[in-house]
């Protein structure tokens, strides 16, 4: 005998949780993969002097994402056929994620300065090693952190010299417009990008912390309801 009454909402409310979650863990998973591969961003990936924490982002959300599917998986098939071993493999799981959430929003506080400013000396570097020497793998790079951030170059001055470079600084027509328009600047643009997101960010983590509590309480609840149930047969 199955779950009855109330419970069986729960049963279902759980399987819809994990329907979703597995969706969007389908699509950090997508995003990270793109992130990584896609020819706009993989030249940056590929420099020996990539910022450590850019790299190690990338791959954590690579490693959420098959997560996220997994303990959806797991939640889905434990609700539908009420399996304890399902439901209680997917609590733990689920509160392994919300471990490593917490974690990483504390990392992510004691670090909030640092990661932008590791950009900009990653970008930088990069910039004054193509005034040397003019690589074409320097250059792809440049020209994808360009594209990406809606910028040019470290300065106003250098934004305009770069617009002078063919295909280096893609968004600034001409000189004049490239020492008139104050976007073009990337380290300024770093700062700008990363002080407007974090307050996004920091919402959808506890939006997302929240949710997880609600599953790992509607788990338990049928784990324990399904426990009963069968003490009665």
């Amino acid at each position: 005998m199955g779950v009855q009454g109330c419970l069986k909402c729960v049963k279902y409310l759980l399987f819809a949780f994990n329907f979703v979650f597995w969706i969007c863990g389908s699509a950090v998973l997508g995003v990270a993969l793109w992130l990584r591969f896609d020819p706009n961003t993989k030249d940056i990936f590929s420099s020996p002097d990539s910022p450590s924490n850019f790299l190690v982002g990338v791959y954590v959300l690579i490693g959420a994402g098959a997560l996220m599917m997994l303990i959806g998986f797991l939640g889905c098939c434990g609700a539908i056929q009420e399996s304890q071993c399902m439901l209680g493999t997917f609590f733990f799981c689920l509160l392994v994620v919300f471990a490593a959430e917490v974690a990483a929003g504390i990392y992510s506080i004691n670090n909030k300065d640092k990661i932008p400013q590791e950009f900009k000396e990653y970008y930088s570097s990069l910039y004054l090693q193509y005034l040397k020497d003019k690589s074409d793998s320097i250059k792809t790079a440049l020209i994808a952190f360009h594209k990406g951030l809606n910028c040019c170059g470290t300065g106003k001055l250098s934004s305009a010299f770069s617009s002078l470079d063919p295909g280096l600084c893609p968004n600034a027509k001409n000189f004049l417009e490239a020492v008139v328009n104050p976007d073009m600047d990337c380290n300024s643009r770093i700062d700008d990008i990363f002080s407007q997101r974090v307050y996004i960010i920091a919402a959808v983590g506890i939006g997302v912390g929240v949710v997880m509590v609600f599953g790992m309480v509607f788990s338990m609840l049928l784990c324990c309801a399904i426990r009963q149930s069968r003490a009665y047969i």
